[in-house]
């Protein structure tokens, strides 16, 4: 890690200490009683005590396992029609109205009809990570697609390369960095949306462990599923920042 990258690291701890500092004070101070506002103390207590608890960490696991199947639908459908939506005019005609009609339905509100097609099990949580995840995938590439310089494709296609090969070897590559940001916002609404699902209607899952641990008045315990998805959003989007560092080695905006 370079010096720029740790002195970034310690500044971006700053707030999330002074958070912490803050919730102890509150807890301190009496602003609600300890049964309603368990101390940070006592939370990470019981982080820790669940890293090792097998019923925990196969809820962490359904989760994890909803969140990655959506969100992989979600690039294998937004990307392709973003690039389609980009490239070709008539597909761009149909395309645009639609995604300005659909983008901001909020999807959640689809949930229940998603049940009642879907069953209550792994199928409809996948299916509405994939549509919320889908549109920001969709909009970056699209957008990113649209602003590759066209003498880029002019010089592919005079130098004989076939459409197909314009498309992978000149567009999809210049897209990239756009494709690769659409993906970190959606990993971050795909981690929202299923804990959602999972607190609506769901027996398994970290959103289902917080709904239990209220309806049971465990308040340690409810804010543990919240500090475990956090911890997980945090961690797959520094993972795909590193992705993206690696793979747009050259780039300008990377350098």
């Amino acid at each position: 890690m370079t010096a720029l990258a740790r002195n970034e690291a310690l500044i971006g701890a700053i707030p999330i200490l002074g958070l912490l500092l803050g919730w102890q004070a509150a807890v301190s101070a009496g602003v609600a009683p300890s049964a309603l506002l368990p101390s940070p103390v006592a939370v990470f207590g019981r982080v820790a005590q669940n890293l090792g608890d097998p019923d925990f960490l196969g809820h962490t696991a359904v989760t994890l396992y909803r969140l990655f199947v959506g969100f992989l639908i979600a690039l294998a459908i937004g990307v392709p029609l973003g690039l389609a939506g980009a490239t070709n005019r008539i597909a761009g005609a149909a395309l645009k109205p639609l995604v300005r009609v659909l983008a901001p339905v909020p999807k959640i509100a689809l949930y229940p009809a998603l049940i009642l097609s879907l069953g209550f099990d792994d199928a409809s949580k996948i299916v509405l990570v994939t549509a919320d995840a889908l549109f920001p995938i969709l909009l970056a590439t699209f957008q990113g697609a649209a602003m590759v310089e066209p003498k880029l494709v002019w010089s592919a296609r005079a130098a004989g390369t076939s459409p197909a090969g314009t498309l992978l070897k000149v567009i999809l590559p210049a897209t990239l960095p756009s494709i690769l940001t659409g993906s970190r916002i959606a990993l971050v609404v795909a981690c929202i949306v299923v804990f959602l699902a999972e607190m609506i209607t769901s027996t398994d899952g970290l959103g289902y462990l917080l709904v239990r641990a209220a309806r049971n008045f465990q308040t340690v315990d409810m804010f543990v599923p919240l500090i475990a998805i956090s911890a997980i959003g945090l961690l797959l989007n520094g993972a795909l920042a590193l992705t993206r560092k690696k793979l747009l080695v050259g780039f300008p905006e990377e350098d």
